[in-house]
């Protein structure tokens, strides 16, 4: 989480956070003084992550459930990281526009998005993404005014295990 950006203090926000993959360990590099956003559609993986959190001690994650609409009840420019991760394959065309522009409203100026696009070409492509390249997926949000900002490859946990990835981030 530090390779990319996250620093202790700051307002992270992560969409599709299930029971918390990449919630707490944003958690962890955020320190006491930062805060978590943990926002899923699903009740159910909520209250897995809400048990997780009082078995580790961490008081600085927040939960947040939707309604599964792609809006994001925050202030604008509230937030310093928003972590699209392994969620854009379940959003279509249409859908992952309106969050990227939900993503861009509540970044602060220079604030960063940071995507784990699982599933693409170069991995295993599933549901509305297809089968795009990352680059495909760096072209798209690009389109949303973001700037691209660097690209990260290494080993990534994803559902309970370690397996080579990229992450792409991006600016406002």
């Amino acid at each position: 989480m530090k390779k990319i950006g996250i620093q202790i203090g700051q307002p992270i926000l992560d969409f599709g956070a299930r029971e918390g993959r990449y919630s707490i360990p944003a958690a962890i590099a955020v320190g006491k003084t930062g805060l978590i956003y943990a926002v899923d559609k699903e009740q159910k993986v909520l209250d897995e992550l809400s048990r997780k959190v009082k078995r580790m001690n961490l008081n600085n994650i927040k939960s947040v459930r939707t309604t599964g609409a792609v809006t994001l009840d925050f202030n604008a420019e509230s937030i310093y990281v928003v972590l699209l991760y392994d969620v854009l394959h379940y959003l279509n065309k249409d859908e992952r526009g309106k969050l990227y522009s939900e993503v861009f409203r509540v970044l602060r100026q220079n604030g960063i998005l940071s995507v784990y696009p699982k599933h693409v070409l170069e991995d295993s492509p599933f549901d509305e993404f297809g089968r795009p390249h990352l680059y495909d997926v760096k072209r798209e949000i690009m389109a949303s005014n973001f700037r691209f900002q660097k690209k990260y490859c290494d080993t990534i946990s994803h559902d309970y295990s370690l397996n080579h990835g990229c992450v792409l981030n991006f600016t406002k």
